[in-house]
């Protein structure tokens, strides 16, 4: 089944979410540590995964071009939207705190190569262990995240199966489009640039200022195709 590793991964983050409202009682000022060390550690893996960038151009023009992209469509505002009607559904312990939960949490785990390469995995080669890994580390993650930023983290779920779900089902057809060779280069360029934007999430969690990081998510893809341009390119000119 090739969407059994999307489905688990899902409900990892479900199952972690809930988890964690029974924490919820944690007083303020640990809470506010231990985001602190959250934030820190995303800080951390962002600069890791950008630091394995083989293109630094192609890098900071993904991520301006992406900006430009994400702030003329307004995927931020779209996200935030969707988060303040959970928000009216639903209620909420505090004003945003459903929106502030489910954005992040969105975020965190759609961005990064693991996600990508485990649902390609499943579409490829119907293996799914990749995508079990992340459903620990996101489960793990998400009764941490919900015990701080409340209950909207759990709906970051929907998101997470639609996005690896459809990378799952057209990774059936990727080889009839791109080599192993480019498709390689393409993950890692991709790796770095997620790298930048989770570094800017893990700003926003220790709230140093606030970026809107769903705006850059356009740049993930202009990474991916830049590295066979860059390659034609390189090709007509040499």
């Amino acid at each position: 089944m090739i969407l059994l590793g999307t489905l688990v991964n899902a409900a990892a983050i479900i199952v972690g979410a809930l988890l964690g409202r029974l924490l919820s009682r944690i007083p303020d000022s640990i809470r506010q540590t231990v985001m602190q060390g959250i934030g820190l550690a995303v800080i951390l893996l962002g600069i890791k995964m950008s630091l394995g960038t083989n293109n630094f151009l192609l890098m900071i023009v993904s991520i301006v071009l992406g900006a430009i992209i994400g702030e003329w469509i307004g995927i931020e505002k779209g996200l935030n939207s969707l988060g303040q009607w959970l928000e009216r559904k639903l209620g909420g312990n505090r004003e945003g705190s459903i929106a502030t939960g489910f954005v992040t949490a969105t975020l965190v785990y759609c961005i990064g190569a693991m996600g990508v390469l485990g649902a390609m995995d499943s579409g490829l080669r119907d293996n799914h262990d990749i995508l079990y890994t992340k459903a620990l580390i996101d489960g793990f993650s998400a009764i941490i995240f919900s015990s701080t930023l409340g209950i909207g983290v759990l709906f970051s779920a929907v998101p997470v199966f639609v996005y690896q779900g459809i990378i799952a089902l057209l990774s059936t057809q990727i080889y009839n489009v791109v080599s192993q060779a480019t498709l390689d280069a393409m993950l890692v360029e991709l790796t770095a640039v997620g790298g930048l934007m989770i570094i800017a999430i893990g700003i926003n969690v220790l709230e140093i200022k606030r970026i809107n990081v769903a705006n850059m998510l356009p740049a993930l893809v202009i990474a991916a195709l830049g590295v066979p341009i860059v390659g034609w390119l390189s090709r007509l000119f040499s």
